[in-house]
């Protein structure tokens, strides 16, 4: 019969004073005169979310430990674990010897010696150790592991300290270090060398990266990289530093290479802070000192890095918005001069709710667009714009279900205009607009469960621009889609706008499986009063009518997923198309897209644009993983891109092969085939069980 010793803590003072009221529970206990205690069968001691179990443990009272016969096992309060076949320890089990010991921390990573002296609750010193985060099977040697003549692992600082330490693989020894330290796996940020990286180019040859994280404190870390191959000398640095209020991030490189004469570097930085009264502080820095540097190295495949500085307020009935950015370009056809490179707007926008209802919104913006160029015309033409506008709007329920939507608005542009004498230095413009919106859903419930929703939707709005017509700065690209198909101006920007009356019609009808498929078809036209100056011919929205769009949506619950959408002119036939396909389960994740764009002078394309773009990824077994991916462009019959990687993954390593081939060439990039090999060891850089072992 198990006895719960409480009453021990009063007959034994100093046992009670030693481990401060620690509970033991026992099948039998004895007293060995009066100053040795005897408890055997199922022993278990609790103190201060410790617990140890054993076959016996013998309190001597007189020297104030406690012998401890095997199988013993201590599970410390921080998750650590401890077992051993014999022991002598301390009543607060914080300083003794364990024999045939190991230590298992954060249930990854397993220290086993032939004897484990603990000193403080702190230090636990190991004798001809091994160290591993495999399962150990038998007599079977592990993948890996670390053997040592000397262990020190410091559980308040979570460091472990090898002496002689010798690397082995399979048991045959691979690197020998008279010294080595590695993190306990239970710890997030620790000063130290991480995981090289094997990376083999056609450009810059074979090459290793060999990153190292350096802690700046709890809240900031640096990790510097050096990366050596045959055709380049280049440093990394990443810094990251996170306040009260807000985290910065400041990543680049510099690099000495064969493939340019010049030094190379590239710096991004980013950070978000908040600020009193909701505001937020909000900015990003992106700099390279060559059109081809970030390619090149696959820092990024960004062709117009975007600087900016950002000042945002977000309410519910309030939008504040101040923002500059700076733009560089990186393509061959572009310059700098005419992007425009800055662009600075600002956005003050305030609503409430009137008391004959609705919705009232009103405020003032101002856009400036700046090229440093003096040239005459689009390549140096400066524009600033200060606008002030307001709107109502409100919605109803009328009989039969049918729901109305209602808008009215009023906007002011003053724009200022140099260098381009196609506009004047200052003009205004007035433009006033109202629609209305009607919606008729139509549910009906099937004999098996199925829904289907039917939403005929109408628009008829009207507006009109009074003043004079401003350059196009930001209006450039727009497309019909489901979005905008009742809006009132389809522009993008605030420098065009939709004049006359125009009326839109819609229908979507949505199926809702009783098994848990869904699948939406929508299609709608657009018919104005007069046909619009600013679209494109592929934009879908040039001319008195609009192109046909059809769309289309399917969900499955096996993880089947369809989206494509396509607009058709009554002439030319189809003129934009695009869409996903994807599957994904357990085992599989498939997904491809294609779009296919065609010619229009108005968007810089002469040619059709026809191109697919697949990934996909095959969980092989419990250790190989598999992924594809590239991109296809069909009407010019070449790849683009193209991509592979194998992953195999066991508890304790994790090893990563990988090759992409980059096709594309232009007067700065030059086709590119990137080899990568990376690996991780479990417990220093990913979990990884260590316990349990195949039949």
């Amino acid at each position: 019969m198990r006895i719960v010793l409480f009453v021990l803590l009063l007959c034994w003072p100093a046992l009670a004073v030693a481990q401060n009221a620690a509970t033991l529970v026992a099948d039998r206990v004895e007293l060995n005169g009066e100053d040795q205690l005897i408890a055997s069968g199922n022993v278990a001691v609790l103190f201060e979310g410790s617990q140890l179990t054993a076959s016996q443990i013998i309190f001597d009272q007189p020297s104030d430990t406690l012998r401890i016969v095997g199988p013993i096992v201590i599970q410390a309060a921080d998750g650590t674990l401890l077992t051993a076949d014999s022991a002598t320890l301390d009543p607060r089990l914080e300083n003794g010897i364990l024999q045939s010991a190991r230590i298992v921390l954060d249930q990854q990573l397993q220290l086993a010696a032939n004897q484990i002296d603990r000193r403080e609750g702190r230090f636990s010193q190991l004798y001809k150790t091994s160290a591993t985060s495999c399962r150990v099977c038998g007599t079977r040697p592990p993948l890996w592991e670390i053997r040592a003549e000397r262990v020190i692992y410091d559980a308040q600082e979570q460091q472990i300290y090898f002496r002689n330490a010798t690397f082995r693989v399979r048991d045959i020894p691979v690197l020998w270090l008279p010294r080595m330290r590695l993190p306990d796996p239970a710890l997030q940020r620790s000063t130290g060398l991480l995981v090289p990286e094997q990376r083999n180019t056609t450009q810059l040859g074979f090459g290793i990266k060999l990153p190292y994280f350096i802690t700046l404190g709890d809240h900031r870390d640096i990790t510097v990289t050096p990366y050596v191959s045959q055709e380049t000398s280049t440093l990394e640095l990443r810094y990251r530093q996170a306040f009260e209020t807000g985290r910065v991030t400041v990543e680049g490189a510099i690099s000495e290479d064969t493939l340019v004469d010049e030094n190379r570097w590239y710096l991004f930085a980013d950070g978000r802070f908040a600020l009193q009264n909701d505001y937020q502080l909000i900015f990003d820095i992106e700099a390279t000192s060559d059109d081809a540097y970030l390619l090149d190295y696959d820092y990024s495949d960004k062709d117009r890095l975007d600087s900016a500085i950002q000042w945002l307020r977000v309410t519910d009935m309030s939008l504040y918005n101040a923002r500059l950015t700076y733009y560089q370009t990186l393509r061959d056809d572009e310059s700098n001069a005419s992007l425009p490179p800055f662009i600075a707007d600002l956005t003050v926008e305030s609503s409430f709710e009137p008391s004959f209802g609705g919705l009232i919104r009103y405020g003032t913006s101002f856009d400036l667009a700046y090229r440093s160029s003096d040239v005459d015309g689009d390549d140096g033409r400066d524009v600033a714009r200060l606008g002030a506008g307001g709107a109502w709007s409100d919605s109803w329920t009328l009989p039969y279900g049918l729901i109305a939507d209602a808008q009215a608005g009023l906007r002011t542009d003053v724009y200022l205009v140099a260098d381009d004498v196609a506009f004047a230095q200052e003009d205004l413009r007035v433009a006033p607009r109202a629609g209305v919106t009607l919606r008729w859903p139509l549910a009906r419930l099937g004999a098996n469960g199925t829904t289907h929703l039917l939403e005929p939707v109408v628009s008829l709005s009207w507006s009109d621009s009074y003043g004079g017509t401003p350059p196009n700065e930001d209006s450039l690209r727009t497309e019909l889609d489901r979005a905008n198909l009742t809006a009132i101006s389809r522009f993008a920007g605030e420098d065009r706008i939709e004049t006359g009356a125009q009326a839109a019609a819609g229908l979507t009808w949505t199926r809702f499986g009783a098994a848990g498929l869904t699948s939406t078809l929508s299609f709608g036209r657009v018919i104005r009063q007069e046909a619009q100056d600013g679209f494109t011919a592929t934009s879908g929205l040039d001319g008195r009518q609009s192109d046909w769009l059809v769309a289309a949506q399917v969900t499955a619950p096996g993880g089947f997923l369809l989206d494509a959408r396509s607009l058709w002119d009554d002439t030319d036939g189809l003129t934009v198309a695009d869409s996903r396909v994807a599957w994904q389960n357990d085992f599989v994740s498939l997904g491809a897209n294609y779009i296919w764009l065609g010619p229009d002078a108005d968007e810089d394309r002469t040619e059709t644009i026809s191109e697919w773009t697949v990934d996909a990824a095959f969980v092989l077994n419990d250790a190989w993983t598999f992924e594809i991916d590239g991109r296809y462009d069909i009407a010019a019959d070449q790849a683009i891109s193209a991509g592979a990687g194998l992953q195999w993954q066991n508890e304790c390593v994790t090893v990563n092969v990988s090759a992409s081939r980059r096709f594309t060439s232009s007067s700065t990039v030059e086709p590119t085939t990137t080899f990568g090999l990376s690996g991780s060891i479990g417990s220093f850089s990913a979990g990884g069980a260590v316990t349990g072992c195949e039949n």
